[in-house]
């Protein structure tokens, strides 16, 4: 079963029936993260549901910033050397 979970930030589908692992972090950074949760004004219920939309955001940057094959990096590199700006 899947559902849509509106935030301010973005919009996800989650997955209810996934399965999940569990990742060990230091005690302070789980601190931090709550005081985050907790000062979000509902935005997030849960610290895992903050962490897991961190990492969610990350791997999505990632994946945009390799949206040019290695070629068009070349040859964006070659116009810009050609404009002067490298």
């Amino acid at each position: 079963m899947a559902y849509i979970c509106w935030l301010s930030r973005a919009a996800r589908v989650v997955d209810v029936g996934e399965e999940k692992v569990a990742i060990e972090i230091p005690r302070r950074l789980y601190e931090q993260i709550k005081k985050q949760v907790e000062e979000s004004g509902g935005e997030f219920k849960s610290v895992e549901e903050y962490v897991v939309f961190v990492l969610e955001e990350v791997l999505r940057e990632e994946e945009a910033e390799s949206a040019f094959t290695p070629e068009e990096e070349e040859e964006i590199k070659r116009r810009l050397r050609a404009l002067g700006y490298l």
